[in-house]
């Protein structure tokens, strides 16, 4: 949520009209070429070192993020509306470039952090506290008023959510499995696997929600038109060009006073009317950040859907995962070929409105055809990894993670139910998640 406005149309304050908009969006937003570089954003919870139930005051927190600003880091760092801490990285040339640089600003900023008695836990969702703003900006402010018109899932998305968020290049222009068309494709079918493998959000105000990716669910509840994908059918820049103009706006900044949140307002229809005012390009570009699909095209695909993942380094798995399944091209085709029958059971439906989504974030891998099609993608990316110049180290991670949740059809998030129930669920007969 904390993304910058855009650079993609370059001319703020020019007014802006409807086939404009589908012109920029078409051209900027899908940018192709072979797949070079990788990024990864990483949004963690921030939490007292004596006990990661205990609330931060804010006062702390504002002095704790101080003291970071000051720490040259090769990573942007930024603050979620709730206090959450992110790092994005800059584009790596390779995984290990990219996990390279995030270890070192992960521990550059730890250490400062230990300085405060404050620590990082990663979690898709806080199991503990209720939502409480952080940053009081305009733009929080406008955010939370539109959410909260759906419900209480916006404030918790904002304030109380964390992610790992994998950053590829759009792909070829080309069809094949290096292809953006296909890349746009899998990203929306295998993000139902990626949910389901690294739910880590079951609990909220310290009780089961019902579901493993309790995080997933927030964003299904805050809508179609604010958190959901478009239709797979036809040409990917078509449809989000589409997609854009028919989403709802957000709000309409103003220089002074406050912002208008307008109820129900498309991007098309404000270029049509230009009511409350015209709008510019600018504009375009700020509401390009105010949605929040599951895979957000940016020049380069944004996948979004993974929990924040425990442990200090759980954060690399999904990356390498991930990137392994998307940037080899074998390992792209097996895992093409693994997930096409789930797309049957999205019937028709953009992500993450659709069945197969809303089953991956409610039982994780209990569910035994994205068991079967997980197993498939862990070993194809696997045994690619050492194609992408993976170490052993990192293999290594990937393989026991397949051992111990994946094999297993768990998921981080049946550790922490065990942990609240005292045993085992699975082996106990007592997972009726299906």
């Amino acid at each position: 949520m904390s993304d910058s406005v855009s650079d993609c149309t370059e001319q703020p304050r020019t007014a802006v009209t409807e086939p404009e908009v589908e012109a920029l969006v078409r051209g900027i937003c899908f940018k192709t070429g072979p797949p070079r570089t990788l990024g990864v954003e990483v949004e963690w919870l921030v939490h007292e070192l004596r006990g990661p139930q205990l609330p931060v005051t804010p006062e702390r927190l504002e002095a704790a993020y101080a003291a970071l600003r000051t720490v040259p880091l090769r990573s942007a760092l930024t603050v979620e509306p709730g206090g959450q801490l992110e790092l994005s990285s800059p584009p790596a040339t390779s995984l290990m470039e990219c996990i390279g640089t995030v270890s070192a600003d992960l521990d550059a900023v730890r250490a400062v952090l230990r300085g405060h008695d404050l620590g990082l836990v990663g979690l898709g969702n806080d199991p503990w506290h209720s939502p409480r703003r952080f940053l009081r900006e305009p733009r929080y402010d406008a955010m939370e008023a539109c959410l909260d018109r759906a419900g209480p899932a916006g404030r918790a998305m904002m304030c109380t959510s964390a992610s790992v968020q994998v950053c590829l290049d759009a792909g070829y222009e080309e069809p094949g499995p290096l292809g953006h068309g296909r890349r746009w494709w899998l990203a929306h079918q295998l993000g139902a696997v990626l949910v389901a493998a690294f739910a880590n959000s079951p609990l909220a105000g310290r009780e089961p929600t019902g579901w493993l990716s309790t995080r997933q669910l927030l964003w299904m509840e805050i809508g179609a038109g604010r958190a959901g994908a478009p239709p797979l059918d036809g040409d990917p820049r078509a449809a989000w060009a589409r997609h854009v103009l028919d989403s709802p706006v957000m709000c309409v900044r103003r220089d002074g006073g406050p912002w208008d949140i307008p109820d129900g307002l498309s991007f098309r229809e404000w270029t049509r009317s230009g009511a409350p005012r015209t709008p510019t390009h600018e504009d375009l570009d700020y509401h390009l950040t105010t949605l929040f699909p599951p895979v957000r095209p940016r020049g380069h695909l944004e996948l979004r859907m993974i929990d924040a993942q425990p442990g200090e380094d759980g954060w690399i798995v999904p990356l390498a995962l991930t990137a392994a399944l998307f940037d080899d091209a074998k390992a792209a085709e097996t895992a093409y070929r693994a997930v096409k029958p789930l797309a049957e059971r999205a019937l028709s439906l953009p992500a993450p409105h659709n069945p197969l989504w809303i089953d991956a974030a409610r039982s994780g891998l209990a569910d035994p055809e994205l068991h079967e099609v997980a197993l498939e993608c862990f070993a194809a990316a696997l045994e690619a990894l050492p194609r992408l110049g993976a170490t052993a180290e990192v293999r290594d991670a990937v393989a026991a993670y397949h051992d111990r949740y994946v094999v297993r059809g768990r998921c981080p998030a049946d550790d922490l139910l065990d942990e609240l129930y005292g045993t085992d669920r699975t082996l106990h007969g007592k997972d009726d998640r299906t």
